[in-house]
């Protein structure tokens, strides 16, 4: 795959968050060194805290959220630009009115999300 449509890429739900969905907008199998996907938290959603084996570049799309990255409490909205390192916690909150959107690009590499109570 060269260029498609992110409409003909199918969202799926987000098991371990609350009003959350993913797309894979550019799966392992299209490409030799990264996987785009788009998250969508909707008003009220969350992404609890957890942590990967992979580091997250993103790119916020829309809405406003509050994220804790390690000991640090962010918040962002649309153009913010956020690095999370490999193995360090992070969560999503969705703050604002309307849904919460953002890219998340990462290597393509083993990963494994480890829920932290």
């Amino acid at each position: 795959m060269i260029a498609t449509s992110s409409c003909q890429v199918q969202f799926n739900k987000v098991d371990a968050a609350k009003n959350t969905f993913i797309q894979v907008l550019i799966p392992p199998a299209d490409n030799n060194n990264f996987i785009m996907r788009k998250f969508i938290v909707r008003k009220g959603g969350m992404i609890p805290a957890h942590k990967n084996l992979v580091e997250h570049q993103q790119y916020v799309l829309s809405g406003k959220a509050e994220l804790m990255i390690g000991n640090e409490t962010v918040n962002v909205q649309k153009d913010s630009v956020v690095f999370i390192p490999a193995e360090v916690a992070h969560s999503y909150r969705n703050t604002g009115d309307t849904d919460f959107e953002f890219l998340c690009i990462i290597p393509k590499k083993e990963d494994k999300m480890t829920l932290i109570d």
